[in-house]
């Protein structure tokens, strides 16, 4: 799979994309405004950049124009996700909850949610 690197910006209208789409542009541009503060200018130049990217796909409807991502989320977040552990843990998973353990950043309920992921995991290494 061809890794994604999106922006932080890029998250942002992807994931208000992600949760409904399509979306017109000035749907986007409220959803944008409410969300990280944007203005009406800087909600169509990132979505003109994200179309010359191809992160997003752009649809002339009358006379405005509809978004749909390009971008499946989960495809997004797990290439998001190697390149993090790669850039902050040189690929570790071991190394990044050793880290959050150690700083005791981690609560009960999230030490038995994972937990309950790695018998999963362990399960399907097994088959």
């Amino acid at each position: 799979m061809e890794s994604i690197k999106l922006t932080g910006s890029e998250w942002s209208v992807l994931d208000s994309l992600w949760r409904e789409s399509p979306q017109t542009v000035m749907q986007l541009v409220a959803n944008l405004s409410k969300t990280v503060g944007w203005a009406k200018s800087t909600t169509i130049t990132t979505l003109r950049r994200m179309e010359e990217k191809g992160l997003v796909h752009c649809e002339v409807v009358g006379k405005g124009k509809s978004y749909t991502p390009a971008v499946g989320q989960e495809e997004a977040e797990i290439s998001e996700t190697r390149s993090f552990l790669s850039r902050v843990y040189r690929g570790s998973v071991g190394l990044m909850m050793s880290a959050m353990a150690q700083r005791q950043e981690l609560s009960r309920e999230e030490i038995a949610e994972l937990r309950e992921i790695l018998a999963q995991a362990e399960e399907g290494a097994e088959k």
